[in-house]
């Protein structure tokens, strides 16, 4: 997919189409409501349009991301909602049948970056400073037939996620894997991330891995 792309805005790669193909595996439920949290270039809205989404809203905190998304989305004649800001700001009281989310996730020694190009994928020393909060909001986002898919790095403790999830009152699984090499921004930061023993010392891969998150009824 061709996409237009900001400056400083995250382009899509290997977990982009991981989660893509998940939610293509997983199957839109009908009229769905999609979000897409974190939403960069709009790939993953794109990919919900294409499946039959009845609407599509996207929300990103980065205003290039949300353009790059709108240009995105337009040239295709998709009419997605978009939202600048923090989706648990900017979404307070909404619900919708499907949320997909690509967060940042990448550990850093620093606190999260409140702009230029890092905030698209640092996320505090151990990746989670988004999708923690993303974990905690996603059973109050959800519709009562509502599912979730969220993709991230096992260094982040995917176990982590599934329990928080499932602490919230969801069901929860991983349903994709996917190995990759480390990237050029995980390699940059690999003395500390073997340092923090988040890595073993000359480690070249990492797991990828989107999971699924239910309501208890659906």
């Amino acid at each position: 997919m061709m996409l237009i792309r900001g400056p400083g805005v995250y382009r899509p790669q290997a977990d982009t189409w991981l989660l893509a193909q998940a939610m293509a595996r997983a199957a839109l439920p009908k009229n769905a409501h999609v979000l897409d949290a974190c939403t960069g270039t709009g790939a993953l809205a794109i990919e919900a349009a294409r499946a039959g989404a009845a609407s599509v809203t996207a929300v990103d905190v980065s205003r290039r991301a949300v353009a790059s998304a709108w240009l995105n989305c337009r040239l295709r004649g998709i009419g997605a909602e978009l939202l600048h800001g923090d989706f648990a700001e900017v979404l307070a009281g909404r619900t919708f049948d499907v949320v997909l989310a690509n967060p940042p996730y990448v550990p850093s020694p620093r606190p999260v970056p409140a702009r230029g190009a890092a905030r698209a994928w640092e996320a505090g020393s151990r990746g989670r400073a988004i999708l923690d909060k993303l974990c905690a909001l996603l059973p109050a986002l959800l519709t009562a037939r509502g599912m979730a898919l969220l993709v991230h790095s096992a260094l982040c403790d995917t176990d982590l996620t599934v329990n928080q999830l499932r602490e919230g009152g969801l069901k929860a699984a991983i349903v994709a894997r996917d190995t990759i090499v480390l990237g050029p921004v995980m390699q940059s930061k690999a003395r500390w991330l073997t340092a923090s023993g988040l890595i073993h010392p000359g480690q070249q891969h990492e797991e990828l891995v989107v999971v699924r998150a239910d309501q208890p009824d659906r």
